[in-house]
């Protein structure tokens, strides 16, 4: 755990980012200079920074300095992955619970920016599957028709936050695929009603159609119970 003059020095180093004293791309002044500045020891100050760095808000090269990250949404998010993937097993419902709450409104904001070529892609992702397609050949469809949505989505934090939730449940559908003998039909399905509301700029029941789509592996997964561990 970080001592107490350690997180003061996180904290400096982050309202630094925060007033624009340090912005994306920018070096970090030297060691001696910066604990100074902070009024911290070396030592507390290199602990600071490895945990900035795993954060992935500085990176540090060998040789050459410590630097701000472009601080994008997607580095930023690297971190809660990395849990996610370490608690998957004895927490599948709770992260579908999450899922459940953000991906419908990321499909609602999606809709008006999503293009025709989008369209085509996403009838793509659905037309090679039928009732003999594998079950990870169906979870890797279904995580890239959710991507392609998400991603329209302009709020990108939301979106690359939801592409670790995506990631992170993917073991959860395919237990529920080996154990349902109708998880590609009605996978399909869903996809199906999901498109043909956002084709028509029904973007309230695209919202609706994806909050049922993924509540529909949560309900399963409560009544079923979570997947054997590896």
């Amino acid at each position: 755990m970080a001592s107490a003059v350690t997180d003061r020095a996180i904290s400096a180093i982050k309202q630094m980012v925060v007033d624009g004293t340090l912005k994306p791309g920018d070096r970090l002044p030297t060691e001696a200079e910066l604990s100074e500045r902070i009024g911290v020891s070396r030592n507390s100050l290199r602990e600071a920074v490895k945990a900035l760095s795993v954060i992935r808000v500085l990176d540090v090269r060998q040789g050459d300095g410590t630097y701000v990250t472009a601080l994008e949404p997607e580095q930023l998010l690297e971190s809660l992955a990395f849990v996610l993937d370490l608690h998957q097993d004895s927490s599948y419902v709770e992260i579908l619970e999450i899922r459940r709450l953000l991906e419908p409104v990321a499909v609602e904001q999606a809709c008006p920016h999503l293009s025709d070529e989008d369209f085509d892609a996403l009838e793509r992702t659905m037309a090679d599957l039928d009732a003999s397609s594998g079950i990870e050949e169906l979870v890797e469809a279904d995580i890239a028709f959710h991507r392609l949505i998400n991603h329209r989505c302009p709020n990108d934090y939301l979106s690359s936050l939801l592409d670790s939730l995506a990631s992170s449940t993917a073991r959860a559908r395919v237990w529920r695929g080996l154990t349902d003998d109708s998880a590609v039909e009605r996978t399909l399905a869903e996809h199906r009603r999901i498109l043909d509301a956002l084709r028509t700029g029904r973007a309230d029941l695209a919202r609706t159609y994806s909050a049922a789509h993924v509540a529909g592996v949560e309900s399963w997964l409560l009544h079923e119970g979570e997947p054997p561990a590896q």
